[in-house]
């Protein structure tokens, strides 16, 4: 039995290169060409027009944009076309930058500042006041798919935003292509800053970015942000961990580095139906994982849920047992984002359809405990 049930929001609405292989520094990057409008959806999509809106200070003519047609072969030429459009404004904003660093009172600045900010699971109400602060104080941001629009219109009117987001079959940049770009502004003297969905340093690639910028001589700043973990958790009244129920959480990647269909290696102690397992980026390798867990010990009837756009209007969720939980996501036709909770915690939150004989049972074994 599955219950999709959206929750009211609160909120309104690898590589890199080593120091002693560095390139010169230019801005040697590969272009999105058109666009249909965006969806509801409150994420920034690659095919959203308001995306293009908002970036329009890279293009000599946005209105082409909405024109402009999609090859059949379409993910690299989109991407081609994305950054050619938009590489003479890049070199242009990079002069004025280098040209107002080296006019300081005829001294030469020093390098800029670049932040690895974390924006939350999407309810941008769920920023921090220190995250807020440092967008509003860079030069330019560089933000990825799973930044609210909302996030998007809290930035200084005079800051620059580039879209740098990554989904699957599309990446606008290449990780080495993002580490070129912070370096470039960076060094000269811009304060960057580096937006990402959920927490920079979970499942978010900020340690690659934090390590090469560092290997260049240049400082790094991480703001923490809620991760989609704990974020969706909370709207869905589901603890990550109880007295008496689950006394540990882990959290799992649902992709290998290598791609393929196996997610990892899932050792048996992460089979623990005394720990609560959360999956980021698992829909697509659900299937094997839940019979990599059941095969290593965890009961099929474990509860779960698998929720899409956590914490935002669009959120849906679906619960069921482990081992009915891929059918019931398949005949929701959940998409990505979508985090999935496993574990014996997910019977607590007010929104499980089954019997509330296990929720009981479980408070019940805590209360005695």
């Amino acid at each position: 039995m599955a219950l999709i049930n959206p929750i009211p929001s609160l909120s309104p609405a690898a590589a890199y290169h080593s120091p002693h292989s560095r390139k010169p520094n230019t801005l040697n990057l590969r272009p999105y060409c058109s666009l249909s409008s965006s969806s509801s959806s409150p994420f920034t999509e690659k095919h959203s027009l308001e995306r293009y809106q908002r970036d329009s200070w890279l293009y000599n003519d946005p209105s082409s944009l909405a024109t402009c047609s999609l090859p059949s072969d379409h993910s690299n030429s989109i991407r081609e076309n994305d950054i050619a459009l938009q590489l003479p404004e890049l070199k242009k904003l990079l002069e004025v930058l280098r040209e107002k660093r080296q006019a300081n009172g005829g001294k030469r600045r020093g390098p800029g500042n670049v932040f690895l900010v974390g924006t939350g699971p999407g309810d941008p109400e769920l920023l921090t006041l220190k995250a807020l602060r440092v967008i509003q104080s860079a030069d330019l941001l560089l933000y990825d798919r799973l930044v609210s629009h909302d996030l998007l219109n809290s930035v200084r009117a005079d800051s620059k935003l580039l879209y740098v987001g990554k989904t699957a079959g599309y990446h606008s940049r290449t990780q080495e292509e993002i580490h070129e770009l912070l370096l470039s502004f960076a060094e000269a003297g811009a304060t960057v800053v580096r937006l990402k969905g959920g927490d920079p340093l979970v499942f978010g690639r900020g340690g690659e970015e934090m390590d090469f910028l560092q290997q260049q001589g240049i400082q790094v700043k991480v703001i923490p942000g809620i991760t989609a973990a704990s974020g969706i958790a909370a709207e869905l009244g589901i603890p990550l961990t109880h007295r008496g129920v689950a006394n540990s959480v882990r959290f799992l990647t649902g992709h290998s580095r290598k791609g393929g269909t196996d997610p990892l290696f899932v050792a048996e102690q992460a089979s623990d139906p005394d720990s609560t397992l959360v999956v980021y980026m698992g829909l697509s390798t659900l299937p094997s994982l839940a019979l990599k867990l059941m095969h290593h010990g965890l009961p099929p009837d474990t509860p779960a849920v698998a929720v899409e756009r956590g914490t935002t209007p669009q959120q849906r969720m679906v619960f069921a047992e482990l081992n009915n939980l891929v059918d019931e996501v398949t005949l929701a036709e959940l998409v990505s984002p979508t985090l999935i909770i496993i574990g014996k915690v997910v019977a607590l939150s007010p929104f499980w359809p089954h019997s509330s004989k296990a929720a009981a049972l479980l408070v019940e074994t805590n209360i005695r405990i």
